[in-house]
């Protein structure tokens, strides 16, 4: 019989990894797996309660919101600010980020998009959580915008939670990534996939193929040239799902520039920067196209990206069409 390890158990084992941990990262984890317990629970019974549907306000981005939104969001920051692991948050959610002040000398800083594909949730498709952590860079007392305009390349931590037909958190601190499915007979996380590694080549591509005419050019090529070789098309419409799924199988997962987005519609810091430092930590790679997009500054907190991530060998074809683009303008 195999042994269970439950996600406190793997956390606290993988502190040694880091010679100076002083168990706030970790602390971090285990309180962000909480509050994905409890958001499991009621995205569980939401067609049963009266928490679906949409809130009847917008986000920071002018999007219709649902009560689910509203509730992971205002759960994930309530656990967080209990916690006293960080200094500040910053959701998907809200305009600004938001100071703790009971832990404001705090090392971290978190940012989440608290339910990725929220408008699936009355259709019961596959929704989640991300999540990042980065180590702060302004001094101590109140944290700062700085703080949270980090590039990607220097989160110590990012993960994100599905909620499907089971709840699963996957996670990665920079040396591999694991997965852990939601046992609620004991409402623990238990480790069922150890060491994810991505294929390194796919059959598999992702993309609102529904918005094709829209597409650049080197896109569509890489489109058709996915038809021509016989991939096969899957589209979920909740990122953390179609991400999922690519990290297991294989392929590319893909949100392009668009002509009525044409930097792109994801948020770098919430969706973006926590997904790649995944991809990549399990083999994948993860590009807008020109850069790799863990090394993209970030200017904004609402920051937007075009991407393409996955397999190595597909993001790679993927940059190679849009180099020889950019040589054919110039």
């Amino acid at each position: 019989m195999r042994s269970i390890i439950t996600l406190d158990e793997f956390i606290i084992q993988k502190q040694k990894d880091f010679p100076f941990a002083t168990g706030e990262l970790s602390g971090l984890l285990r309180d962000i797996g909480l509050a994905c317990k409890i958001i499991s629970r009621e995205v569980n019974k939401a067609g049963l309660a009266d928490i679906s549907g949409q809130a009847g306000i917008e986000n920071s981005s002018g999007e219709e919101v649902q009560k689910l939104d509203v509730m992971a969001d205002n759960l994930l920051i309530s656990c967080l600010q209990n916690s006293g692991e960080c200094c500040g948050i910053a959701s998907e959610e809200n305009t600004t980020f938001v100071p703790i002040k009971k832990s404001e000398n705090a090392k971290y800083v978190v940012l989440f998009d608290p339910l990725d594909g929220s408008s699936n949730i009355d259709v019961n498709i596959s929704i989640g959580t991300i999540f990042a952590i980065y180590r702060r860079v302004s001094d101590d007392g109140e944290c700062q915008l700085e703080d949270f305009l980090q590039d990607g390349v220097e989160q110590v931590a990012s993960g994100y939670v599905v909620y499907g037909s089971s709840t699963m958190l996957v996670y990665t601190t920079g040396k591999g990534v694991n997965g852990f499915t939601l046992d609620p007979s004991i409402g623990e996380f238990c480790l069922s996939h150890p060491d994810i590694r991505i294929p390194k080549e796919g059959k598999i591509y992702a993309i609102n193929q529904s918005a094709y005419h829209k597409f650049d050019t080197g896109t569509k090529q890489f489109i058709d040239e996915c038809m021509e070789n016989g991939c096969n098309f899957r589209y979920v419409g909740s990122m953390v799902a179609d991400v999922h799924r690519t990290l297991i199988r294989g392929g590319i997962f893909i949100y392009p520039s668009t002509t009525s987005s044409p930097n792109g519609k994801l948020r770098l810091l919430y969706e973006c920067n926590p997904l790649s430092f995944i991809v990549e930590q399990a083999g994948g790679h993860s590009t807008n196209g020109r850069e790799r997009i863990m090394e993209l500054e970030a200017t904004e907190l609402h920051q937007r990206t075009p991407i393409y991530m996955g397999s190595p060998d597909m993001v790679k074809r993927v940059e190679e069409i849009c180099g020889e683009m950019m040589k054919e303008r110039s």
